[in-house]
C-alpha cells in the first residue's frame, strides 16, 4: 500500500501531528496557500488530495473549504467540488476602491503614528523584498510583499482599521498577490516611497501613494486577466 507523507509546516511539524482543532488549522494554512499564489483562482481544491498531504480526514478537510467559502476565498458547487475563487469584474473593482481607500487611510495614519521599532521592521522587510526580486524568487517576494502590508497596518495601532483591512486583504489577494518578476520589482519601488513618505512623517503623501500603489496593482491584474482572455 502506498505511504503518502503529509506536508509538515513552517515549524516542521505535520499538520495531522498538531493538537488545535484540526479544521482550523487546515484552514489556515489553505488560506495562506491561497493568499500566496500557490493556489491560483479557479484551481480546484480536491478533498482527497488535501487530506493525503496534511495527513487528516477528508472531515476536517471539508469543514475548511466551507469555512473558506463564507470567506469568499473558495466556492463550492454540486458535482464539480470546491477551487479557489475567481473575482468579478465588478468585485474586484468594488473592493479595489475600498481597499485603496482603507491602505491610504492606513498610511497616513502609520506616517503620524511611526514608531522607530517600525520603521526598522518595515526597512527589513523591504530590503529583503527588494532581494528577493533580484534574485527572481516569486514566492518569497509574495510572502514578504504580504508581510510589508501586513506590518504596515499595525503602526497606526488602529484595531478596527486593522481587523477591516485583513478581512478585505485576504479576499483580494488574488488581485494584489506579484504574479511575475516586473510586477515584482514595481511592487518593491512603490513600498520603497511609501515607506519614505512614512518615515518623512508626510501623511498626505504616504497616503497618496498607498492609495496609487493599489490602483497599480489592480490595473496589472486587469491586463494580467486580458491577457489569458485574449
Amino acid at each position: 500500500m502506498t505511504q503518502h507523507r503529509s506536508q509538515p509546516n513552517a515549524s516542521g511539524q505535520r499538520i495531522g501531528d498538531q493538537h488545535a482543532p484540526l479544521f482550523t488549522l487546515i484552514r489556515d494554512k489553505l488560506r495562506e496557500r491561497i493568499m500566496m499564489g500557490e493556489f491560483m483562482p479557479g484551481d480546484r481544491l480536491i478533498e482527497n488530495r488535501l487530506s493525503e498531504e496534511m495527513a487528516v480526514s477528508r472531515i476536517p478537510v471539508r469543514e475548511a473549504l466551507r469555512e473558506l467559502a463564507a470567506e469568499g476565498l473558495v466556492t463550492i458547487e454540486p458535482r464539480r467540488g470546491a477551487s479557489v475563487a475567481i473575482l468579478s469584474d465588478e468585485e474586484a473593482f468594488n473592493m479595489v476602491e475600498v481597499r485603496a481607500a482603507l491602505e491610504g487611510l492606513n498610511a497616513q495614519l502609520a506616517a503620524a503614528r511611526r514608531t522607530d521599532d517600525a520603521v526598522a521592521r518595515l526597512q527589513r522587510i523591504l530590503d529583503e523584498g527588494v532581494a528577493a526580486a533580484e534574485r527572481e524568487d516569486m514566492q518569497a517576494c509574495r510572502q514578504l510583499n504580504h508581510e510589508f502590508h501586513q506590518t504596515l497596518a499595525t503602526v497606526p495601532g488602529n484595531d478596527v482599521l486593522r481587523e477591516i483591512m485583513d478581512s478585505l486583504r485576504e479576499r483580494t489577494a488574488q488581485v494584489f498577490a506579484p504574479n511575475d518578476l516586473r510586477m515584482a520589482t514595481e511592487n518593491w519601488s512603490e513600498h520603497a516611497a511609501i515607506l519614505r513618505a512614512v518615515i518623512a512623517g508626510d501623511s498626505d503623501l504616504a497616503g497618496n501613494l498607498a492609495t496609487q500603489h493599489v490602483h497599480n496593482a489592480a490595473k496589472a491584474y486587469r491586463e494580467e486577466r486580458a491577457k489569458k482572455t485574449a
